[in-house]
């Protein structure tokens, strides 16, 4: 056993592969969930169970790096709350009105508001062979958000989940572009601080369910999926991921974070028996190349 962890874990090729197939299984996880457990509790529960794995192994190296991370705290915990908790948030919403296959393309075009956000933001400039890549993500979002009929953007109803899984887009897009000035920190540390703000955040929106009568308690199906994204999705991919670019560089591994859309897709249709139409088809090419397009021509120059 030994023997095969230690082969395992220096495999990067194969942990970058698994590490999108759970992603891409976040989303079937949130779609299943739907009507069995209301969106904010998920996210609450999630980090609630996550924390209570990670904290132990964190807790040593927590105090011993708390003295210097107090000034960064609030950063860090709004990191959590953008991140971790708003995201998943709006994330699981979405999949109560659209399709997991939906979810999963418009989730790709990430990249791209990270490059319109460090642009307004950093006003970091992009090339010919970049806006060029936006276009084609761009194109390809919106034939999902209008069911293959992107002609019709401005005389039709739009699907009410595609649109509000943009604002988690953003949301994400947001974590990532301020993830550039987080303090040097240890990966415990870092789910640790961000994961119990966002059970914090999350707890706060899941009192707002109850209030405003839209709380769903979990029954025993939601209690294993509830289980599924606390140890995968939060902490395994992770971990995988990591060490997956720890071992060939975040140049070379980070185009693997555009399978996600592909295995999403796959395993909503072998799991949920979601149509994957040939829109479907045509969004996530254009969706995809259009990000891979960018991200190579922004490799070469760095």
């Amino acid at each position: 056993m030994q023997k095969f962890f230690a082969w395992f874990v220096n495999q990067p090729y194969l942990l970058l592969t698994l590490t999108p197939i759970i992603w891409g299984g976040n989303a079937i996880a949130g779609k299943m969930a739907a009507g069995h457990i209301s969106p904010a509790l998920l996210t609450s529960m999630r980090w609630f169970f996550a924390m209570a794995i990670v904290l132990p192994f964190a807790l040593p190296h927590l105090k011993r790096e708390l003295p210097r991370l107090k000034p960064h705290l609030p950063f860090l915990f709004a990191l959590g709350a953008i991140g971790f908790a708003l995201f998943n948030n709006i994330f699981y919403l979405a999949l109560n009105y659209t399709s997991a296959i939906n979810v999963s393309i418009v989730q790709a075009a990430m990249p791209l508001v990270v490059f319109i956000l460090n642009f307004a933001i950093f006003r970091i400039k992009s090339n010919t062979l970049q806006l060029v890549g936006f276009a084609l993500t761009l194109v390809g979002v919106v034939i999902v958000i209008t069911n293959g009929k992107p002609l019709s953007v401005f005389s039709q109803t739009l699907n009410f989940g595609d649109l509000i899984m943009l604002i988690a887009v953003f949301c994400y897009g947001g974590y990532s572009v301020a993830l550039r000035n987080k303090p040097e920190i240890h990966w415990l540390n870092f789910i640790a601080i961000l994961g119990f703000s966002a059970f914090v955040t999350s707890a706060i929106f899941s009192l707002y369910e109850w209030y405003a009568g839209q709380i769903i308690l979990p029954n025993w199906r939601a209690m294993g999926i509830v289980a599924y994204v606390a140890i995968f999705p939060s902490i395994i991919a992770q971990l995988f991921w990591m060490r997956g670019l720890e071992l060939i560089g975040s140049n070379r591994g980070g185009v693997f974070i555009n399978l996600v859309p592909i295995f999403g897709a796959a395993l909503a249709i072998m799991l949920l028996g979601e149509q994957f139409q040939l829109f479907h088809a045509l969004a996530m090419v254009l969706v995809v190349g259009g990000v891979v397009l960018a991200q190579n021509k922004g490799r070469n120059k760095s």
